[in-house]
């Protein structure tokens, strides 16, 4: 199937939303490549980004994998001190959804700093049972 690819810039203690809904829910969609890049270098950055299946109320910099609404989770960090670069990406790529994602943002040690985000999704055809399957995964997610 093709890719669809989402790129974003974000703010701490917020979320982007990605709208991926159909009106019958045939499509469905896997995440393939997750990426964050920070829009100034220069500065310090904890950075904790994380896409769901559904939205978050609290944005947070706990990573959670028992959490199933999670899709992939990103740890970033810059130190302008240090020549190091940190960044360590989980993708749960065996994880079909065919309604909107969520991206959020939170930084424990800063404020109102900025990331850049990229994702590729692979776009997949849903038979029945599949749309019905992950339809119901998201509504019970909600509940």
């Amino acid at each position: 199937m093709s890719i669809k690819t989402f790129r974003g810039l974000i703010t701490d203690n917020t979320q982007d939303t990605v709208s991926l809904h159909t009106n019958d829910g045939s499509t469905g969609y896997r995440i393939k490549k997750f990426q964050v890049v920070h829009e100034n270098e220069a500065d310090d950055l904890s950075a904790t980004v994380k896409i769901y299946s559904i939205s978050q109320t609290t944005k947070s910099a706990l990573i959670d994998f028992s959490d199933q609404t999670l899709l992939a989770a990103c740890a970033y960090r810059s130190n302008k001190t240090d020549t190091g670069l940190g960044v360590t990406t989980i993708v749960f790529d065996n994880m079909t959804f065919n309604q909107d994602i969520y991206i959020t943002y939170r930084d424990n040690e800063t404020a109102d700093k900025k990331v850049n985000y990229y994702i590729e999704l692979e776009q997949v055809s849903l038979d029945l049972n599949e749309n019905t399957v992950a339809t119901l995964k998201d509504i019970r997610n909600i509940a």
